[in-house]
């Protein structure tokens, strides 16, 4: 969950808010309402109200929400700015907007629930011919000369270990992709659109797509460069490419699982994928190197996943198998009945004093289990 000053950071990236202050300047109008997913503390919702627009609805989940109530009261758009306090797949609104913002990208726009909020949005809260901000996001890939990432993530393995053997840590941490900014020199090959994603029509969240690399030049590869060009409106937009202003997103850096030499001639295939499961995404790269395009002479072979960095030890694996038949640990029963206790229309202190009578262990104080009710209110009530 984002905090206040990660807010304050997006709002920082000058470049990332004038290509939405000008986009917006060119969509939004007296006439508009507008919806804001994913307010946070109510930027966009602030500039849209200064444009002169007739109504603004700004969700969040997040209580940032609440700076951006505050926000708007101390700007006089209190009446104009409507906040709600939820998932936009939840929300109905009196009106249909005339104008969609929204900007739920991460590194990547591939990113928990994006996709399927903003297609919800489309289809359920826009007016037929109405705007949405961003409009389309490609999304290109290039094989990089990068040790300073590579070197970052596998060093403390390879060279601060006291000589122990921990590959089984560097299998996890090179199945792993974060921010890497690298520069235009760094890269080995040309760039290849990978996937655009066209927010006007898109419906299915998953990606993936095969690309064929020829080397621009010799090198060691460490891996994979994944960037996106953002297209706000026609004519707007900006680029997280290297060699652009470094934005708040950074640039993707997939690992190689080790680095690999590369010359002029060689052929590279990369097989990259990105499937929904539940609200996070799980990324593919599979590589292959062929020494100068030739097929029998594969120089190295690679299959990555971000599912092979998840640790689970057998015990919590056997947990999530089929015939598993459950029964609840003390946590359990502790959650079950606070929240039958408040389908029965309980306080919170009668929950709390509940708790106390029946886990007299679980709980050292009553405010502790006033605190635990809490949390659980906070998450479970209407």
């Amino acid at each position: 969950m984002y905090s206040i000053s990660s807010y304050g950071s997006m709002i920082g990236d000058r470049t990332r808010m004038e290509a939405y202050n000008r986009a917006m300047k060119q969509s939004v109008t007296p006439d508009s309402v507008v919806l804001d997913i994913g307010t946070g503390t109510g930027i966009f919702a602030l500039l849209a109200c200064q444009l002169g627009a007739k109504k603004v609805y700004a969700i969040e989940t997040n209580p940032a929400i609440e700076v951006g109530k505050q926000a708007a009261v101390a700007n006089g758009y209190r009446d104009k700015i409507e906040f709600i306090q939820d998932l936009s797949t939840n929300v109905k609104l009196p009106e249909l907007a005339d104008v969609i913002i929204s900007d739920l990208r991460g590194v990547l726009p591939l990113f928990q629930q994006h996709i399927g909020s903003l297609a919800d949005a489309r289809t359920r809260l826009l007016r037929p011919g109405g705007v949405l901000i961003p409009q389309q996001d490609n999304i290109w890939v290039s094989v990089v000369e990068a040790p300073n990432w590579w070197n970052t993530i596998n060093d403390p393995w390879d060279k601060y270990c006291y000589s122990f053997n921990m590959d089984a840590a560097k299998k996890n941490v090179n199945n792993i992709w974060g921010k890497g900014w690298v520069m235009p020199s760094q890269l080995l090959v040309q760039p290849q659109l990978w996937a655009t994603l066209d927010y006007r029509t898109i419906e299915n969240p998953n990606v993936g797509n095969q690309m064929i690399f020829e080397p621009s030049r010799s090198g060691t590869a460490h891996g994979l460069s994944v960037w996106f060009d953002a297209t706000l409106i026609e004519g707007v937009g900006f680029s997280t490419a290297p060699g652009m202003p470094e934005l708040i997103y950074g640039t993707g850096f997939f690992p190689f699982l080790e680095p690999v030499e590369i010359r002029l001639g060689d052929t590279i295939s990369v097989n990259l994928q990105a499937n929904l499961v539940n609200n996070s995404y799980i990324f593919r790269w599979d590589t292959q190197v062929w020494e100068q395009g030739k097929e029998s002479q594969c120089k190295a072979q690679f299959k990555q996943s971000t599912f092979f960095a998840q640790s689970l030890s057998p015990q919590q694996l056997r947990k999530q198998a089929g015939t598993f038949v459950p029964q609840l640990n003390q946590e359990g029963k502790i959650v079950q009945l606070v929240l039958e206790s408040m389908g029965q229309g309980k306080s919170v202190s009668e929950i709390a004093q509940m708790l106390m009578e029946q886990f007299p262990g679980a709980f050292s104080t009553p405010k502790e289990a006033l605190t635990r009710v809490g949390q659980l209110s906070t998450v479970y009530s209407e």
